[in-house]
């Protein structure tokens, strides 16, 4: 199915359960012969990477980082470009800090793939950055190893479910052809799990495609009660319930080009809660 666009328009789920989806019985989205297949385990890999490949039901995952609310460092010790001066409150996570956390989860999810390509499926736009970070980091790793596989292909995808500062709890799904995914052990590339709303409508329809393995890997998690309880097997940072700026994370496609992850202010909302000017 080329050019795929879907709405995927059903209630948001319901009960909180970890490395699953609230309320969701995902074996009404898959046959029988699917539900055969590993991506359903709901035991932890026998890989002999800790916490190594898994299916999207499994409770073992490699643990992020969580940076809490008193962790937030003023903006004048970072450059913060002089159209967002008024915009940012607060520096979240420092662009130094997101560099390093890329490469160890690279580190992390080479070791869990060793041996296979990787299929990176990028959610757009958000994931944009982190992307291109994670894949620089996996090709030098590979450059020096003595593997003889491939160590990614890439594809793209669109997910859109956030207007504004909330996300809708609707998902619009288009971009690659998905029936490529067969037989691939997909890695679907994210910027930020917030309410999960996205990836669990996402992930079982990835399913139905037959992919090899699918997995998650966010930059990062949001703590919020609003989460249906989706959780990513390779995660950078767990952060505060704010809304979050920069490193390509985006309000109303303002602030993509900032480096650091900021918290907005309310001049930052106001300004551009109608989109970014023309001029």
């Amino acid at each position: 199915m080329s050019g795929l666009s879907q709405q995927l328009s059903r209630s948001p789920p319901s009960t909180l359960e970890p490395g699953t989806f609230k309320g969701m019985d995902i074996s009404s989205a898959l046959s029988q012969s699917q539900l055969d297949l590993q991506m359903l385990s709901t035991t932890p890999s026998t890989s002999s990477a800790p916490g190594g490949p898994r299916s999207f039901g499994s409770t073992s995952r490699f643990e992020p980082i969580t940076i809490s609310s008193s962790q937030q460092q003023t903006k004048d010790h970072f450059l913060i470009p002089n159209h967002y001066q008024d915009c940012v409150s607060t520096v979240l996570i420092s662009h130094g800090m997101i560099m390093d956390r890329v490469q160890k989860l690279a580190a992390d999810i080479r070791a869990a793939y060793t041996g296979k390509t990787i299929h990176l499926l990028c959610v757009l736009k958000g994931g944009s950055a982190f992307f291109q970070d994670l894949q620089v980091c996996l090709r030098n790793f590979h450059q020096f190893s003595k593997q003889e596989s491939i160590p990614f292909t890439f594809d793209f995808i669109r997910a859109k479910s956030y207007a504004g500062t909330e996300s809708t709890g609707t998902v619009k799904v288009s971009g690659c052809d998905l029936e490529k995914l067969k037989g691939k052990h997909v890695l679907l590339v994210e910027d930020i799990v917030d309410t999960g709303t996205t990836m669990s409508y996402l992930i079982p329809l990835l399913a139905t495609y037959n992919p090899a393995s699918l997995k998650v890997t966010s930059l990062l998690e949001k703590r919020t009660p609003r989460s249906c309880g989706f959780k990513a097997d390779f995660v950078g940072f767990s952060v505060p319930d704010e809304f979050v700026i920069g490193y390509c994370l985006d309000y109303n496609d303002a602030f993509r080009d900032m480096q650091h992850i900021c918290v907005i202010s309310k001049t930052g909302i106001e300004k551009y809660k109608d989109g970014v000017p023309d001029s």
